[in-house]
């Protein structure tokens, strides 16, 4: 059985729920979030959002619900090695993207620019609003009523004005203290995790090569070993085999990095670890310069690349035209997204309704917007 750190997250002392409940049986609270978030609508809808290539532009392309696993299975790894609690980690993990919008990033800073004059949008407190607020499984509550230390570990990035209305979980943002080590290494499994797979999708669509990949110097090591060692090994097993040993590589990383910055921090508790300057869990300062290479690389090679840069354009027009109409006449949206547009505005106005709006966008799948925006807006459909 895997030794539990005086430092990790420990369930039995959880900080609590929004809503009071009883204790699970047979489970802790943070398994008990897990299975709740593997039973969200949200986290179902996510086989059918995009990571880098919109959803039918293949079916071996990842999505961001393979995208979670592989997350989740990183940071159980790290976590088991470390003594860290591995039910938070994958809770936090499964988690993290169930707010994110259709289209990827590309939907994303649209439906922010569209929001610019309502509070504007981000992904993290999107999926922190959907575990809150938006799931509608229980008689008792709202949301999935998650665990302060799973929302926590969800709300990885937020801004302080956004920070000064969460609460207990925006008071880390305001007060400059750390979140649980658990939260902390689910947000570099999630880096691990995209940037190796997608090299992996930039080469199985032929808008990267391997022979541009070798001015990256943390996968050219990676490749001439697996070149030297299999010889006449080639195609996807070649890749496979090169990518595995990085994320390996990257992962021995962050663990004995991690485990050195914990040591010399002298940190025995969790509250200890609440109180450091800076996150203990990282890279060694090599990784993390290697890291920033290949996401240079990534950016200017795939995310940019023209073709991808054509499918994010469509989408932003999507999401864009989706938005306008709706704010034009909220009989468009679904009977549910009416009555919360009526309910937000009532409250709020205008911006109310715009956020009912984000609300009903960020929920699509790739398939649904495009499907929606085909109805509203393909006149042949008319004829």
């Amino acid at each position: 059985m895997n030794t539990i750190a005086p430092y990790a997250a420990d369930p039995a002392h959880t900080q609590g729920r929004r809503y009071p409940e009883p204790a699970p049986t047979y489970r802790t609270e943070f398994q008990r979030d897990r299975d709740r978030v593997i039973h969200a609508k949200a986290f179902r809808r996510l086989e059918y959002k995009t990571q880098v290539f919109v959803n039918h532009e293949g079916d071996l392309y990842r999505t961001r619900l393979t995208h979670s696993l592989e997350v989740a299975q990183i940071a159980r790894t790290v976590a088991r090695s470390m003594g860290l609690n591995e039910d938070l980690t994958e809770a936090i993990a499964l988690s993290h993207d169930v707010g994110h919008t259709p289209f990827g990033h590309a939907g994303q800073d649209e439906l922010n620019d569209c929001m610019k004059a309502y509070g504007g949008f981000e992904h993290n407190l999107q999926s922190l609003r959907v575990v809150d607020v938006l799931e509608d499984s229980y008689a008792d509550f709202p949301g999935i009523n998650l665990t302060f230390e799973t929302r926590e570990g969800i709300l990885k990035h937020c801004a302080l004005k956004h920070a000064q209305q969460l609460g207990d979980v925006g008071e880390r943002f305001l007060n400059k203290t750390q979140p649980t080590l658990e939260a902390q290494l689910t947000n570099l499994a999630d880096e691990i995790a995209y940037n190796n797979h997608d090299i992996e999708d930039g080469l199985r669509s032929g808008l990267i090569t391997l022979e541009q990949l070798q001015d990256v110097p943390v996968f050219a090591v990676e490749y001439q070993a697996v070149r030297q060692a299999y010889p006449e090994l080639t195609g996807r097993r070649l890749i496979r085999e090169t990518l595995r040993r990085l994320i390996g590589c990257m992962v021995v990383d962050l663990i004995e990095s991690s485990r050195a910055a914990i040591t010399a921090s002298g940190v025995q508790t969790l509250a200890e670890v609440r109180a450091q300057p800076l996150a203990l869990m990282r890279y060694s300062d090599e990784m993390r310069q290697q890291k920033n290479v290949l996401k240079k690389f990534l950016r200017e090679n795939l995310y940019l690349h023209p073709t991808v840069y054509r499918m994010t354009w469509r989408a932003r027009k999507v999401v864009r035209a989706l938005f306008e109409a709706y704010m034009q006449d909220t009989r468009l949206l679904t009977p549910k997204y009416q009555a919360f547009a009526k309910r937000y505005e009532t409250a709020d106005g205008e911006a109310g309704r715009a956020r009912a709006i984000a609300d009903f966008i960020a929920g699509m799948t790739d398939r649904y917007a495009m499907r929606e925006y085909g109805q509203l807006f393909d006149l042949a459909g008319l004829r």
